[in-house]
């Protein structure tokens, strides 16, 4: 059997009480277990035992070089249903003066951030398999994101990823 999907990840922070507030205020995490530096975080509509872990290493940590003089992970991905939400949590990571860029992937609409400790990641959306067009495929590399014009062309609540990332019987 081959692997199906990420289950969890785990992050090394230098605050984890402020690292729990981050991921609850940009993503809506909920905390399930919180101890002296450790918390295990849950995705709104996760059903996983945990979806994120946070252990904090000290204030004093130096920040990663993850791409730039070691190598590491890049960035971590999680995916939203609708563009309604992504548009929703790209206006939160702007308040938050986290949003760090976005881009077109063709197949793919994403949003890119920083949490308090420079640490990447990224929230999308996948067109649904039927939705896709030869053109959308065609795209190599990173367009502009205009979310606007992407909800003009798909909708805000049209569910994301079917046939792609979630089975087309869900």
């Amino acid at each position: 059997m081959p692997v199906q999907r990420l289950n969890h990840a785990v992050l090394y922070v230098r605050d984890v009480e402020r690292s729990v507030a981050f991921y609850r205020d940009a993503l809506d995490f909920r905390t399930l277990v919180q101890y002296p530096g450790a918390a295990f975080l849950q995705a709104a509509g996760s059903t996983n035992d945990h979806d994120l872990g946070l252990f904090a290493i000290g204030g004093d940590a130096k920040p990663s070089g993850a791409g730039r003089t070691t190598v590491g992970l890049y960035h971590l991905a999680w995916e939203v249903d609708t563009l309604g939400e992504l548009k929703r949590i790209a206006e939160r990571l702007t308040e938050l003066g986290s949003l760090v860029g976005s881009s077109d992937h063709g197949t793919t609409k994403a949003l890119y951030a920083h949490d308090p400790d420079g640490l990447e990641f990224e929230v999308s959306w996948l067109l649904p398999a039927d939705l896709i067009t030869p053109e959308d495929r065609a795209v190599r590399g990173a367009l502009p994101l205009d979310l606007d014009r992407e909800i003009e062309r798909f909708g805000a609540e049209t569910r994301g990823g079917v046939g792609v990332s979630i089975p087309v019987s869900s």
